[in-house]
């Protein structure tokens, strides 16, 4: 027997079955897009990098700074050229560490002594120790720093 044709109470298949049946014969990756690459170098990503988390500390205890005030400054000196300097051109003249630089040689100045000082010039004598040549500032009189503060006068 001959089956019979679609009869009047069946329904069409839904557009919604349509779209899911040509899906389906598609595929899943059919919509894609192929990005346009502009430079014939390639960069990777950057991702995450977390911060370090270490289990314990590399160093027991910090060090103490090598080079304090009292390390810095190892003496004054009052060699004639050195006094001429401190009458004339109020400055003060000492020997240094030669690993001090000049900032930290002002710094030192003011916490030994309470004197501000306008310029620090430095040279490395011939036998290898730094001398420091620092100016006071006007208001500051280096004769009478080096007499009281220093006992060189």
């Amino acid at each position: 027997m001959a089956p019979k044709a679609a009869s009047k109470g069946s329904k069409k298949p839904s557009t919604k079955a349509n779209a899911a049946a040509k899906a389906t014969l598609k595929g899943v990756n059919s919509h894609k897009v192929r990005k346009v690459r502009n430079s014939a170098t390639f960069h990777r990503p950057k991702t995450l990098t977390l911060s370090r988390t270490p289990k314990y500390p590399r160093k027991s205890i910090p060090h103490q700074p090598r080079l304090d005030a009292g390390k810095i400054l190892i003496h004054p000196l009052n060699t004639e050229s050195a006094m001429k300097k401190i009458e004339e051109d109020n400055t003060l003249v000492f020997i240094v560490d030669v690993k001090a630089n000049k900032r930290q040689i002002k710094e030192a100045l003011k916490k030994m002594y309470d004197v501000e000082c306008v310029k620090v010039s430095t040279l490395i004598r011939p036998d290898g120790s730094k001398k420091a040549f620092a100016k006071l500032t006007a208001d500051v009189d280096a004769l009478d720093i080096a007499a009281t503060k220093l006992q060189i006068v």
